[in-house]
């Protein structure tokens, strides 16, 4: 028998598990004696195989793991548990004795694979713990573990943006980057793992001089991966297909009515099979973020010289996607948009114009993207080292991030400055000169009324003001007399907080220790004091591995990577508008 444990090397990218605690935990749950098992289905690269190495970490287990090369030959994926020339009925008696079956790659399977796969989980004395690409062409035994209802089905989403930022904590990178990375991996973790590998190989990064922070402006590495994720577009053959794909990749988004200078059959053509999209105003873009780079990288340096735009070619694009932003800010509705040719200015190491990054600053500190709202600022300081808005977007990041005074805001926001903070006679008097959504909050506040908080909350966040969202949450949970309501407005504050960039303003100052036991309080706070491990065991009479494993589920709830992030947890900040 196999352990999964003894074949750990073999799974997963080289760096911390993050994220997925509630799709670990319902892995976790379907495995445990008494149930049946999970099926996880996803795209390739997501991370399937570590969400289920995770999950049956020191568990008595055996794995299988399908692969192309064995796809045809019967019992392939089992020849190291099971004996030569062996029928379906024997391979099922064979592995009766088995309590925990991982099954990797279950896709790949061979035909009787699969069937007896499925038949273990038919007779129910196995449990079942099987991963499975999706959409490829999965065997039909596999198909009905779910469809059927005989395990659990999970299908694991893309990890999400502040999943993949903690996940690249460690490496020291600028904002604009990891934002980069997110949004061209778009969760496939292989990719990410391999794109990561080549910028450092062959020395793309640079240091940004006021952080000392890794930025990569430049080109996309054609790697193994990136290739075969772009295949579709790289062997277009079509007519006309590949030079439209392409003046896209170095023009997009196309204005509405691009049709007069493009073949339209090509475009409905291309539309049909998802490699471009239409949006409500009638622009047209390529489908996937990471289309647009890797057919830039490939078209050569002559074509790509003939049909790259200069920065003054972009003014005109640029300065649509600016006015777009600003309504967006004006209307206080920060809901993702695409903005393309900023982003691609700045991945080029090209000037950003000052007015463009000052309302690009402005759009990610509302969405409580406050290290990026800092990296935008900067961009149009280098292109403007005077310029006032920026060096104001600037500064209001660094005090919202806890490393300066507070900055007033200004139209609107002005007078919400007291309903942050939290004074209740402030909001009572700002009433009167806010609108919508900010006058509901301040009126919330002035009543103390936690239910009322936590509905402003939620209109808040579907705006996508997640910063401001988080403080009505946290404020609603220091007004409720029901306890049980407050742990949930905490829970939910948190929760927003932790997707704000390190966020450390008035209203969420210890918000998170209320998610931590009495022990991991104790043990963070003497932590965040400089304590080592061993020096906090011997103050309260612990083991170093029991003060470690409250420590690493202490950073797990705060979405700390380490202890050096914990000090501002404890801080109580008493600042006021300045």
């Amino acid at each position: 028998m196999t352990s999964c444990e003894q074949d750990a090397r073999t799974l997963g990218p080289p760096w911390p598990f993050t994220g997925r605690e509630d799709e670990l935990e319902l892995v976790r749950r379907s495995s445990v004696a008494g149930r049946q098992g999970v099926v996880v289905t996803g795209p390739a690269g997501i991370g399937k195989t570590r969400l289920l190495r995770e999950a049956v970490r020191g568990t008595d287990s055996a794995l299988v793991t399908g692969t192309p090369e064995t796809s045809a030959l019967p019992f392939a994926a089992f020849a190291h548990l099971l004996p030569d020339r062996v029928s379906l009925p024997g391979a099922v008696r064979q592995l009766s004795g088995v309590r925990l079956l991982v099954v990797d790659d279950a896709h790949l399977l061979d035909e009787a694979s699969a069937a007896l796969v499925h038949q273990l989980a038919v007779h129910g004395r196995t449990r079942l713990v099987v991963a499975a690409a999706d959409p490829a062409p999965v065997p039909g035994a596999i198909a009905r573990l779910w469809t059927g209802e005989l395990l659990t089905h999970l299908s694991l989403a893309p990890l999400p943006y502040d999943e993949t930022a903690a996940l690249l904590a460690d490496g020291g990178l600028e904002p604009l980057t990891v934002r980069r990375l997110h949004r061209l991996c778009r969760g496939d973790l292989r990719l990410l793992r391999e794109l990561l590998g080549a910028l450092r190989e062959s020395g793309p990064l640079t240091r940004v001089p006021d952080t000392g922070e890794w930025a990569w402006r430049g080109p996309l590495p054609l790697t193994a991966t990136v290739r075969d994720r772009v295949a579709s577009l790289l062997d277009r053959r079509g007519p006309g297909e590949r030079d439209t794909l392409e003046r896209l990749a170095f023009a997009e988004p196309l204005p509405p009515h691009c049709d007069e200078d493009l073949d339209l059959a090509v475009l409905e053509r291309l539309e049909a099979e998802g490699l471009i999209q239409v949006d409500d105003g009638g622009r047209v873009r390529l489908a996937h973020p990471l289309h647009g780079p890797a057919l830039r990288a490939a078209a050569g340096r002559l074509r790509a010289r003939r049909l790259a735009r200069t920065p003054d070619q972009c003014e005109p694009a640029l300065k649509d996607e600016q006015e777009q932003l600003a309504e967006h800010v004006e209307a206080l509705d920060v809901r993702e948009v695409p903005a393309p040719v900023g982003e691609w200015l700045a991945a080029g190491g090209l000037p950003v114009p000052a007015g463009y990054a000052a309302v690009r600053a402005r759009y990610s500190w509302l969405r409580g993207e406050l290290r990026e709202a800092a990296a935008w600022a900067r961009e149009g300081l280098r292109a403007a080292p005077g310029d006032a808005a920026c060096r104001t977007e600037l500064a209001r990041a660094a005090a919202e991030s806890g490393e300066g005074a507070v900055v007033r805001g200004d139209g609107g926001l002005a007078h919400y400055g007291a309903v942050r903070l939290g004074e209740p006679a402030g909001a009572a008097k700002a009433v009167r000169r806010l609108d919508g959504v900010l006058a509901r909050h301040a009126q919330a506040l002035a009543r103390g009324d936690g239910p009322a908080l936590d509905r402003v909350a939620a209109a808040l966040a579907e705006r996508g003001l997640l910063l401001f969202a988080a403080e009505a949450h946290a404020q609603a949970a220091g007004a409720h007399r029901d306890p049980r309501a407050a742990r949930m407005s905490r829970t939910r504050a948190v929760a927003l907080a932790r997707r704000c960039q390190g966020a450390r303003t008035p209203a969420l100052a210890g918000l998170v220790l209320g998610e931590l036991t009495s022990r991991q309080r104790q043990i963070v706070t003497l932590a965040a004091a400089g304590l080592s491990n061993r020096q906090i065991a011997e103050r309260l009479t612990l083991s170093v591995r029991t003060v470690g494993n409250h420590l690493y589920s202490a950073y797990t709830r705060l979405g700390a990577s380490d202890r050096t992030s914990l000090p501002w947890l404890l801080d109580q900040p008493d600042r006021r508008s300045a």
